[in-house]
């Protein structure tokens, strides 16, 4: 804390009888209240993280350790692609999914996670999984959300 010590004992006062300015601020409570939200921030960031909202089936298989960064495509309830969270029309997917192969390096594929709502029919899957291995991403991997009890 900031403290203004006078040489001058009582009630006396300098020449003139004013003050000096006290030309210092006190940090202590800005720091607080940084400190305070940047620990809401820290908590609440992960939270905030906005995907395509697909209600995915129910699998008991273990998840799987990767290098990089896949690449997510998603089917939501209407049928609708995304890559990465972008909306692509069913005649820009063969061409966008030839762009993803040209970028990646043939000894070490990108992984594709493949995510499809559980009310979309199986054709709809079929035709972007179709779609993946005519462009050559053929590391593919279907997501699913854990099983909450085993059968």
């Amino acid at each position: 804390m900031a403290m203004n010590l006078s040489s001058g004992g009582g009630r006396r006062r300098g020449r003139g009888g004013r003050r000096a300015p006290m030309a210092e601020i006190n940090v202590t409570p800005l720091v607080d209240v940084m400190l305070v939200l940047l620990i809401i921030f820290m908590v609440t960031a992960p939270l905030l993280v906005t995907g395509v909202p697909v209600e995915l089936p129910e699998s008991r298989a273990n998840a799987l350790d990767q290098k990089d960064e896949p690449i997510e495509i998603a089917i939501d309830k209407d049928g609708v692609t995304f890559i990465d969270g972008t909306e692509v029309g069913p005649a820009d997917l063969p061409a966008r999914l030839e762009e993803i192969a040209a970028a990646q390096d043939a000894k070490t594929p990108r992984q594709i996670m493949l995510r499809g709502d559980t009310s979309i029919s199986y054709g709809q899957m079929m035709r972007v999984m179709g779609e993946l291995n005519r462009a050559g991403l053929n590391s593919v991997s279907l997501v699913t959300t854990g099983s909450s009890g085993e059968n």
